[in-house]
């Protein structure tokens, strides 16, 4: 266990019985994400969380952290904010902090949902890295509700396919998987992206404050939804959970479809299956 580091941190899936992740680090280059998800965890916890900061004297400290680190395990870039906000394109913190970690020989793993990360393409080339994407829906109606301010589904393929095209392991994500909004969408999103090398696959896991601009939102989706949440028994880390049978039935239909089309497929705290590793950090050479 890492001790007096300031900002690299053991990853914490909040002690989750059904969480798969192999041991890694967890770095969040900013404080808050301006994505804005109605989904988004992080505001349970995190206050003002749709709101980016930056952090005190990072740099420097990220230098000190970075020293003390296990080479061997992978820096997750980032689990609590996109490493790719809006300010990015002006601050360049990620920029200079994927520098900083590929001198240093650290394997690093960035999940987004912006194609800014294209704008690095130079660094991702000369590092031990893969990149995983976000991509919840291909309905662009549906995302702009979801993600008010991430980029597309569109510009997200493109992104993929242009990382790939560059030799950059790539990850999808798709992440939550909402029955009754997207959940019909799976198999003609697998055939957009089966170029890809990994898929990661999670059902939706509110918590009030997510369930909330859920209900908002999407009203009559939340209404039919409504029985399949809150349940005592399957509430787990302060998450409620579809009830197995229908999250299996979801997960299972993509694994197979995934698989099928010779790529590896990993599940995100479902207790459910994952091979490699479910977060595709094996791609990582």
């Amino acid at each position: 266990m890492l001790t007096n580091m300031y900002y690299i941190k053991e990853f914490d899936p909040w002690n989750s019985p059904y969480c798969t992740c192999p041991p890694k680090y967890s770095l969040n280059p900013y404080t808050g994400c301006d994505h804005c998800c109605i989904y988004c965890y992080i505001t349970s916890y995190i206050p003002n969380a749709f709101q980016v900061r930056t952090k005190k004297d990072f740099f420097k400290k990220l230098q000190k952290d970075v020293k003390k680190i296990d080479k061997n395990k992978v820096v997750s870039l980032s689990n609590s904010s996109d490493p790719y906000p809006t300010v990015e394109k002006k601050l360049g913190i990620t920029r200079k902090t994927l520098e900083i970690l590929s001198h240093n020989q650290v394997k690093y793993q960035i999940v987004t949902k912006s194609n800014l990360v294209l704008r690095d393409l130079d660094i991702l080339k000369q590092s031990k890295t893969c990149v995983a994407i976000t991509i919840t829906t291909l309905k662009e109606k549906i995302a702009k509700k979801l993600e008010p301010n991430a980029p597309s589904p569109v510009e997200r393929l493109k992104t993929l396919k242009k990382l790939h095209d560059n030799n950059i392991p790539v990850v999808v994500r798709i992440d939550p998987i909402i029955p009754f909004l997207n959940d019909k969408e799976t198999e003609t999103l697998l055939e957009k992206i089966s170029f890809v090398d990994h898929i990661v696959a999670s059902t939706f896991k509110p918590r009030y404050d997510s369930w909330e601009r859920l209900r908002k939102v999407f009203p009559e989706t939340a209404k039919t939804l409504k029985k399949y949440y809150f349940k005592k028994e399957i509430k787990i880390s302060n998450s409620w959970y579809l009830p197995t049978e229908t999250r299996f039935k979801i997960l299972e239909k993509i694994k197979r479809n995934a698989e099928n089309m010779g790529i590896s497929f990993g599940s995100c705290r479902e207790n459910f299956y994952s091979k490699q590793s479910c977060d595709g950090t094996h791609l990582i050479k």
